[in-house]
């Protein structure tokens, strides 16, 4: 079982509600046009191939974040590469999903 945990992640349940209470910062690596389609309360875009040049401003923020998209799979790139960057980040998978779980 230790394997798989390490290979797909823990099954332990994040609870993204209290990570925001906490200041953390959810950011949508969907495009401008997705974003506007709608969104979570609060978050901020910045489409993936964009999310490298603002890495730097991200971090000075010192803040967790919580990446998502339309379906996870962005946002579990957006994550490692923050995570890669040195910042602590949480993939909350699709948007839709995250913003039910952030009630």
């Amino acid at each position: 079982m230790g394997l798989l945990s390490s290979l797909f992640g823990s099954n332990a349940k994040t609870d993204f509600k209290q990570l925001l209470e906490d200041g953390a910062i959810v950011v949508d690596v969907r495009s401008r046009d997705e974003f506007a389609g709608g969104h979570v309360n609060n978050s901020i875009n910045i489409p993936l191939p964009e999310l490298s040049a603002q890495i730097a401003a991200l971090k000075k923020k010192n803040k967790v974040i919580i990446t998502c998209c339309q379906s996870g799979a962005r946002s579990s790139m957006a994550k490692s590469q923050l995570g890669s960057a040195g910042i602590t980040a949480y993939n909350g998978g699709g948007w839709r999903s995250l913003q039910a779980a952030l009630r």
